[in-house]
């Protein structure tokens, strides 16, 4: 990793690095090989669900077919196999993001991660008058729990404002930042501007003005750049499965052995026991202490193929790529007549996500026009209502960009959108 503008981490590909083989990839992904209103579909709506490969596919059917059967409690041997399926995906998930297996609670997605330190971390470590520090770049998963937490202790919400190129204004972080401050929580990439937070950058200012917990919301991050959460120095990271090629409804929070251990469940039930009185029970070790109930395995296994998928093509080859397009998707749109793109200017500084308005267009007609020429993007404030307030828009169309898009589908996008200027007299 090398520093952008901004003290922004840009992920760099050695110029030995192979470049990625992008129609071999492309053949990969059966959902890709379809026509949509008579052409072929172009799925620029990554940002908010990736495509699955073969090899997900492939592992989420094995297990269905041979190894189907509830995980550890079973003597039998498909329970074994399962069990044995399931706590090798949760390794090698784990290992994706630079953490041990122990560190790794598989959860529904980053939604229920965030969730789960807001009520079992929060509970117990939030009192009134403590301060949480949050930015007004996030995503709603990782705004409104801390909210419903700070109504129910009785703490503070502050914010670190965001600037007109979609950049956090992190010069404020300091002043914001005290003796009652009990978390700070951010993005490490923006769904709705694709800007890349320099979130190792953040954790050392937020371990140097306060004794502050860090959570990182991985969602936007994890799919797209590589990420060492040991590196970062948080003390939790959290992201989703079906963001990075997985299944939905299965994603995961990394978090720090000893806090883990410190903290109460957050459901109570099944599997997070360890022995169970009339009127008290004790805990599970973590991660198990945390997973009430019957997971989603064929979802874990599914996670586990998907971050195999991607290990082997490469993160410095996915970067390259998805840099490449993202910067030619940034010039094309940026020469039409009447568009405004948000998000940093610089494409260091930022994801494959472009969010844009054009003229007086609803973004919800932008997406219709598109989707009558087989291309998906996605219109709305994408669970990000701060931003959408920040630029007094009511919302965004969002093409975002992943490993099997091309340079040819940013000129499909191009062409849809010169079709939206001409309905609606864009000039």
């Amino acid at each position: 990793m090398t520093t952008g503008p901004a003290g922004t981490p840009v992920a760099t590909a050695p110029t030995t690095t192979p470049a990625l083989d992008v129609e071999s990839v492309r053949r990969d992904f059966p959902a890709l090989r379809q026509d949509v209103a008579g052409r072929p579909l172009v799925y620029l709506d990554n940002a908010a669900t990736t495509q699955k490969p073969e090899a997900v596919l492939h592992a989420l059917d094995a297990y269905y077919r041979r190894d189907n059967a509830n995980v550890h409690r079973g003597i039998h041997e498909l329970s074994r196999r399962a069990t044995l399926a399931f706590e090798d995906a949760r390794a090698r998930v784990a290992r994706f993001v630079g953490a041990e297996a122990g560190e790794l609670v598989w959860t529904r997605g980053t939604t229920e991660a965030v969730n789960l330190v807001a009520w079992s971390w929060g509970t117990e470590n939030v009192r009134e008058g403590d301060e949480i520090v949050l930015t007004t770049m996030e995503h709603h998963s990782n705004l409104v729990p801390w909210q419903i937490l700070a109504r129910r202790t009785g703490a503070r919400l502050r914010f670190v404002e965001i600037d007109d190129e979609g950049r956090l204004r992190l010069e404020d972080l300091p002043r914001l930042l005290g003796p009652r401050t009990r978390l700070v929580a951010f993005g490490h990439v923006s769904n709705a501007l694709g800007t890349v937070n320099p979130a190792a950058e953040i954790v050392r200012q937020v371990r140097r003005h306060s004794g502050a917990a860090v959570l990182i919301d991985g969602a936007q991050a994890v799919p797209h750049l590589p990420v060492d959460v040991h590196e970062l120095g948080a003390d939790f990271y959290a992201f989703s499965g079906h963001k990075m090629c997985g299944p939905t409804g299965i994603g995961a929070l990394w978090g720090r052995r000893e806090i883990l251990e410190a903290m109460p469940p957050f459901h109570g039930g099944g599997e997070m026991i360890r022995v169970v009185e009339r009127e008290t029970s004790t805990w599970a070790d973590p991660p198990h202490k945390f997973e009430a109930g019957t997971p989603h395995i064929a979802g874990a296994i599914g996670l586990a193929a998907a971050a195999d998928y991607l290990r082997a093509l490469g993160a410095d080859a996915l970067v390259r790529h998805e840099r490449e397009v993202m910067t030619y998707a940034l010039e094309r749109l940026g020469r039409m007549r009447g568009i405004r793109i948000y998000g940093p200017s610089d494409p260091a500084e930022r994801s494959g996500v472009v969010a844009f308005t054009l003229g007086d267009a609803h973004p919800h007609d932008v997406s219709t026009i598109l989707d009558s020429q087989g291309i998906a993007v996605r219109a709305g404030h994408h669970c990000a209502q701060l931003v959408m307030r920040h630029y007094e828009v009511p919302a965004t169309a969002r093409a975002s960009f992943y490993l099997y898009n091309t340079l040819e589908e940013v000129d499909r996008l191009a062409e849809g959108l010169t079709a939206v200027q001409d309905i609606f007299g864009v000039s």
